[in-house]
């Protein structure tokens, strides 16, 4: 999302998120940290950096949606553009077959990007409406994608208000090319993500200051709907010993049963999202604004 919106959303999430650094901070007790470590600043050089993603090998791709690019973080510490002219990308994934999965908003689109930089359409629009502005995104073991379509408002569109009546979550199976809904309860979805072995999805509500957590069906669909924490997230992680990291006001992390056991302080205005990189997925990368930053762990990521 971009830099305009940020007095929106701080002020929707402060509260709760205030009370969460409260109680918590950059604490290698917690036993997710490494030992001593603190956040490291790898460049401030971007408009608004979100959707963090790793490869297989570990590098990490984001966005800079203002200036409508993809960057790519290698495991060599290099920094370099992957895609110019990116359908102004928000949320990145990669599929199981190594392409990239992008919320291109710049069109309301969802896109896969082959490794030699081929996009394909995956999603135009919806029963001829353009979805409001694919935002985040999540592709299961079995290839579906869920994601997130709130409405921002964006400079670059020529339509003032959404043609969709409500803020959903979708999913795209695989070898479909039309989008189901699957979560239209909530005021404004937002970060998503999912556990390695696909049986639970979590999203986010950016507006209604929660997170929840649902089953993942056989079909795709979704049933016991559960609230997780009483804190939205623009985006979000998971580890491999099952705690989620969730961004707004720096990074919080609660573990699976939605105790918090860590906060991480981040000196940017507003932290939109994280990811697991590095060779052995064990550095925390951060985007926050208009920089990034990466953090040495103990854990290490699931995607």
């Amino acid at each position: 999302m971009r830099k305009s919106i940020f007095l929106f959303i701080v002020s929707l999430s402060c509260l709760q998120m205030s009370k969460a650094q409260k109680h918590c901070s950059v604490d290698a007790d917690t036993g997710i940290i490494a030992q001593g470590a603190t956040p490291v600043l790898i460049a401030r050089t971007f408009s608004f950096t979100e959707g963090p993603t790793p490869d297989k090998q570990g590098n990490i791709y984001f966005t800079d949606q203002p200036n409508n690019k993809i960057w790519k973080y290698g495991t060599d510490g290099s920094l370099s553009v992957f895609l110019d002219s990116a359908g102004r990308s928000n949320g990145l994934f990669f599929d199981n077959k190594g392409n990239l999965l992008s919320c291109a908003d710049e069109h309301n689109q969802l896109w896969s990007i082959s490794k030699d930089k081929k996009i394909t359409v995956l999603v135009n629009d919806l029963d001829g409406k353009k979805l409001n502005g694919p935002n985040d995104l999540w592709a299961s073991p079995k290839g579906d994608i869920y994601f997130t379509d709130p409405y921002y408002q964006r400079s670059w569109w020529t339509r003032t208000k959404p043609e969709l009546e409500k803020e959903k979550v979708y999913v795209l199976r695989r070898g479909s090319k039309t989008p189901v809904p699957v979560i239209d309860s909530l005021q404004k979805p937002n970060g998503i993500t999912g556990t390695p072995d696909g049986k639970t999805l979590y999203v986010a509500d950016l507006k209604g200051n929660k997170t929840y957590k649902y089953a993942i069906n056989k079909d795709g669909s979704l049933s016991n709907g559960q609230l997780f924490v009483h804190m939205g997230s623009d985006g979000m992680t998971i580890d491999n010993k099952g705690n989620l990291y969730l961004t707004g006001r720096g990074v919080t992390v609660f573990n699976n049963q939605g105790q918090q056991i860590a906060f991480i302080p981040i000196e940017e205005k507003w932290t939109a999202n994280v990811a697991f990189g590095g060779k052995q997925r064990n550095k925390l990368f951060i985007t926050a604004s208009e920089a990034v930053y990466v953090l040495e762990m103990k854990v290490k990521g699931v995607e």
